[in-house]
């Protein structure tokens, strides 16, 4: 209790240093007095509360209560959460290199070990179910605990037992796995797609990000096929904001300013430029973006927005455009706190969300699209601040159904993957593999409809209409028959509503089944052979001239500057001979 308070009090005291960005200093006898009456209570509740209290997870409720107050980035990072914050930081982690995924009783299940890792050199396959580690059941123990024992000191083995689906023979098998310094995959997979594209998939931004894309891009340009670079940026948060000046530089000249970020004081403003030379600053750059696309995200394409670099395209960006930084507390935790404010080369601030200034319920307020400032590009483009990233070119993106929903969150289509890896040994190469009729139907085989949960949005809205009827007193006899005769015309059945659902029930399945044979690249090669965004980038490509007419600002009406000149004239005119005539 004492440990958890003491880190509680200083805290306090240290959020009172570094409050909102937006707020002012509370008066020391404010705080004084508020830390008197919290641990008065806290010391109250521990003497004399009817039950015993957990006094640990009282206070970090407390914590958490605070933070969350100003602003979701800025957090407590106990000692316990110290080991996932830096793997975040430094992209490495000592492990058995696979992830995993907790089904039915909370058991756990090996999901997909990277290619290379201890857990693929010994192995492990997707859907092995975990039995012990070390001796120890592990069964019913769940993601945390059992990730938690999975992981430890490079050099060190583990005794691994598992239960394998579809085993031919005995399906319970033990292994020894000397645990590596893995490395998290921040770039899962580039290669050439579409023939001329060179397409890097980033996931997030630390310390390993700068490298591997650059590493990356040489590659790619050494294609002689290669016309244009595809940077996808969609569901990456962001991470380190330096990688993202690093990885900017691969585009500008060296010295380009890509951000500044001011504090809440006036001399705490720092601008970041690009100090290494660049790889190539001709080449068409398209940018990918959606609503995941947040912070250091944000900083590549806005910044290549801004200068003309790049055509960004896909979905509006969330919209993150504060900075953090990390501060000590005793017993080993960390403060992560928002410091900063970042500003990108038109000057723009693409925050989206108003942590300062909240509604009446308690949400965030959103800066309007009418409220929005106008800023410009280099070469004059109009661009808003207040709501991340708006694209150049918008991408619809297909709409996924219940079905399609529940053959991946329950996990059917994984299911299968592992069955189909199990009966074959091998399959076509990775950019030949194609969901054949034959494996679609097997698959379709393999769902048991009597498992097979899934609601059917229509049958909801019948329901709604019989009881609104009712309810408004339209129900009587000829309503009632009308109504089942729709129910009867909109029931659905299952291999129907999966035939029906072909084209995208493919992509899920060709993406896991190619991933059990080449792992990320399969996934990735499979998903964007059908990629509406990847579809936009081909159609500016084969459009003569309109990559440069979407980096160009739009031409001016002549005749319309003219006209207004002329009126302004007038009007100048006017007021000259009006001030004249009073004296």
């Amino acid at each position: 209790m004492k440990k958890a308070a003491i880190t509680t009090i200083l805290l306090v005291l240290v959020l009172a240093g570094v409050a909102p960005i937006m707020a002012t200093r509370s008066p020391k006898g404010d705080i004084t007095r508020n830390l008197d009456i919290f641990n008065a209570i806290n010391r109250e509740l521990q003497t004399t509360y009817v039950d015993t209290i957990d006094a640990e997870k009282i206070i970090n409720i407390a914590i958490a209560s605070m933070l969350n107050s100003l602003d979701p980035f800025t957090e407590y990072i106990s000692e316990e959460k110290q080991e996932e914050f830096e793997t975040i930081q430094t992209g490495e982690y000592a492990g058995i290199g696979s992830t995993i995924v907790a089904r039915e009783n909370n058991n756990v299940y090996v999901s997909e070990p990277r290619e290379g890792s201890p857990a693929h050199v010994a192995g492990l396959l997707p859907g092995d179910l975990i039995i012990s580690i070390d001796g120890d059941t592990v069964l019913g123990l769940g993601n945390t605990e059992v990730s938690k024992r999975l992981r430890g000191q490079p050099g060190t083995t583990i005794a691994v037992r598992v239960k394998r689906p579809y085993a031919k023979g005995d399906s319970i098998l033990d292994f020894n796995i000397t645990r590596a310094t893995i490395k998290v995959g921040t770039l899962p997979y580039y290669g050439v797609v579409r023939d001329k594209i060179g397409y890097i998939g980033l996931t997030t931004f630390n310390e390993k990000s700068p490298q591997v894309v650059k590493d990356a891009l040489v590659d790619l340009k050494k294609n002689p096929n290669v016309e244009a670079i595809v940077l996808d940026l969609r569901d990456n948060g962001g991470g380190l904001l330096e990688s993202a000046v690093q990885i900017a530089g691969l585009f500008v000249p060296k010295g380009t300013e890509i951000l500044r970020y001011r504090g809440r004081e006036i001399t705490n403003e720092k601008i970041f430029k690009t100090s290494q030379n660049p790889v190539d600053t001709e080449i068409p750059l398209f940018i990918l973006v959606d609503g995941g696309t947040a912070s250091s995200s944000e900083i590549v394409a806005g910044s290549m927005q801004d200068l003309d670099r790049a055509v960004i395209v896909g979905n509006r960006s969330y919209g993150k455009g504060l900075v953090q930084s990390t501060r000590p507390l005793p017993y080993n935790g960390l403060l992560k706190v928002t410091t900063a404010k970042y500003y990108i080369p038109s000057g723009r601030l693409i925050q989206a969300l108003d942590y300062s200034n909240r509604n009446p319920d308690g949400t965030p307020g959103h800066t309007p699209d009418s409220l929005a400032n106008v800023f410009h590009t280099k070469a004059g483009r109009e661009v808003r601040d207040g709501g991340g990233i708006l694209p150049e070119v918008i991408v619809e993106y297909p709409k996924y159904n219940m079905l399609t929903y529940t053959v991946v969150n329950d996990l059917w289509s994984f299911d299968y993957a592992n069955r189909f890896f199990s009966e074959h040994p091998s399959i076509a190469p990775n950019d030949e593999f194609v969901i054949t009729d034959s494996i679609f139907e097997d698959f379709k085989a393999f769902i048991k409809p009597d498992k097979f949960k899934y609601d059917v949005l229509t049958d909801g809205a019948i329901k709604h209409l019989r009881e609104t009827a009712e309810l408004e007193g339209y129900l009587n006899d000829s309503v009632k028959a009308q109504i089942e005769v729709l129910e009867n015309l909109m029931r659905h059945d299952l291999y129907r509503d999966l035939d029906i659902n072909r084209e995208q029930l493919d992509q899920i399945l060709g993406g896991e089944i190619a991933s059990r044979y080449y792992f990320d690249a399969g996934r990735n090669v499979q998903q964007l052979r059908k990629d509406p965004a990847i579809d936009s980038v081909e159609v500016i490509l084969n459009t003569p001239g309109r990559y440069k007419e979407l980096l160009s600002a739009p031409k001016k009406d002549k005749k319309a500057d003219k006209k207004a000149d002329k009126k302004d004239d007038k009007k100048a005119d006017k007021k000259a001979d009006k001030k004249a005539g009073k004296k």
